[in-house]
């Protein structure tokens, strides 16, 4: 099928699926008239895809990720392994945007956004 009939059904704009062609996510041919052609598959791969991003997957980890679910019979417990993994990432993160969180609200209401509230340090703001 040719990119506006993909783009179409994929609810996505042509110059989406360019890019994503161009980083190697999706796979189309040049037809002797120098249209591009994608297989039909594709439409379900492109809403893999922005699933995917939707659950904080990067393009690199889909990328990644993508080749190896596809060849592999049990994608049920491959994604699950691959979900559990980012639910790590995102405890992290969570983790780490809760200390930066603390560390503001200890700075608030000091008149020097360099020293934290109760600090006896003498940096000067």
């Amino acid at each position: 099928m040719r990119i506006g009939e993909l783009a179409a059904q994929a609810g996505m704009t042509r110059d989406t699926i360019r890019f994503y062609e161009k980083v190697g996510l999706v796979q189309g041919h040049r037809l002797p008239n120098g249209y591009r052609d994608f297989a039909p598959e594709t439409v379900a791969w492109l809403h893999y895809v922005r699933t995917a991003q939707t659950l904080g997957f990067s393009l690199a980890e889909i990328a990644r990720t993508g080749e190896e679910l596809r060849e592999r019979p049990d994608t049920a417990e491959a994604l699950s392994a691959l979900f559990e993994e980012k639910i790590h990432v995102v405890d992290a993160r969570m983790a780490e945007l809760a200390a930066l969180r603390a560390e503001l609200a200890a700075r608030v209401g000091t008149g020097c956004p360099l020293r934290a509230a109760g600090s006896s340090a003498s940096v000067q703001g």
